[in-house]
């Protein structure tokens, strides 16, 4: 059995609705249900996928949405995607690199039970639908070891967002001993801290990129430390960040991009906000802690004559 052969166990005999446009999204779906050893309930297209969730009756729901348009992303995400959630079901969302904001727009928020995959390879078709169908707590064996990929990315998230935490309350008023650490520039313990210029902050990117010509594109992988930084280099600059941009500053594939600003978003250090003036896109930014901690990490470093990397 391929699930077997896959170590997907967990996986097999599960149950999926298919709503694509009939396109290679669609076909790699329904060949990763095979491989899962899944059983498709229901395969239908985008006009009219108001009904399908109807009579069909499926855990796991599929949006192939290559080769869709804006307004038919918009409409299908509208129909299906709260009520599939009211239900329990896990929704995998497959999508190109130029639907990147029209379908982080169009999606209620950053929910929990919605994968994004972004020109998906089968083996991320499979790991994906894997997962969303995987009946114990998603705990799977993956012949790429998924399930450890996901605990070391969720320990990352959290180391990061513990250690920004630590410096944005290091110097509150009430933090005890830590306030004798309080770090300014001039006179005053309510100075102003002196900020990076943004181009620095780019620099330092264009470094890390710079390395990577060197070294390879995925030895030194940094997503989240790489997206903190655009971030904090666009807030300096009084710039907004589209969840596209932003997938591009992680320099790592889309998917894995769109997983890491998940993560980051549920740990309280990215906020997301829609555009208000096309509804199509969305923006990202760091969180008021998350940007005071940044803050405050830079001058520290300025204060211990370290370069910001």
């Amino acid at each position: 059995m391929p699930a077997a052969r896959f170590g997907l166990e967990d996986a097999a005999g599960a149950r999926f609705l298919l709503v694509g446009t009939g396109g290679a999204g669609a076909l790699a779906a329904r060949e990763a249900v095979a491989l899962v050893d899944g059983t498709l309930v229901a395969d239908v297209s985008l006009p009219g996928a108001e009904a399908a969730l109807g009579d069909a009756v499926a855990p796991v729901v599929i949006l192939a949405l290559d080769g869709a348009d804006e307004a038919a992303v918009q409409d299908v995400i509208d129909a299906l995607v709260p009520t599939a959630l009211s239900r329990g079901c896990r929704i995998v969302v497959a999508m190109t690199v130029a639907q990147i904001d029209p379908v982080v727009a169009a999606l209620p928020g950053d929910l929990p039970g919605v994968q994004l995959l972004c020109d998906p390879d089968q083996a991320e078709w499979i790991s994906a639908l894997a997962m969303a169908a995987a009946r114990d707590d998603g705990r799977i064996a993956s012949g790429d070891d998924e399930a450890e990929r996901q605990a070391r990315l969720h320990a990352e998230v959290a180391r990061i967002a513990a250690l920004l935490a630590r410096i944005a309350r290091r110097d509150r008023p009430g933090a005890g001993g830590a306030r004798d650490r309080h770090v300014t520039f001039g006179a005053g313990g309510d100075a102003p801290r002196a900020l990076p210029a943004a181009n620095a902050v780019r620099d330092v990117l264009r470094a890390r990129r710079l390395r990577d010509r060197f070294f390879g594109a995925t030895l030194f992988e940094d997503p989240a430390w790489d997206m903190l930084l655009d971030l904090f280099a666009a807030r300096l600059e009084g710039m907004r960040v589209s969840v596209s941009s932003l997938c591009i500053a992680a320099a790592v594939a889309p998917t894995t991009a769109l997983r890491w600003i998940a993560k980051l978003t549920a740990a309280g250090l990215l906020e997301r906000a829609p555009d208000p003036d096309d509804r199509r896109r969305a923006f990202i930014a760091l969180s008021d802690e998350a940007a005071i901690a940044m803050e405050r990490y830079v001058a520290a470093l300025a204060e211990a004559r370290l370069p910001l990397v």
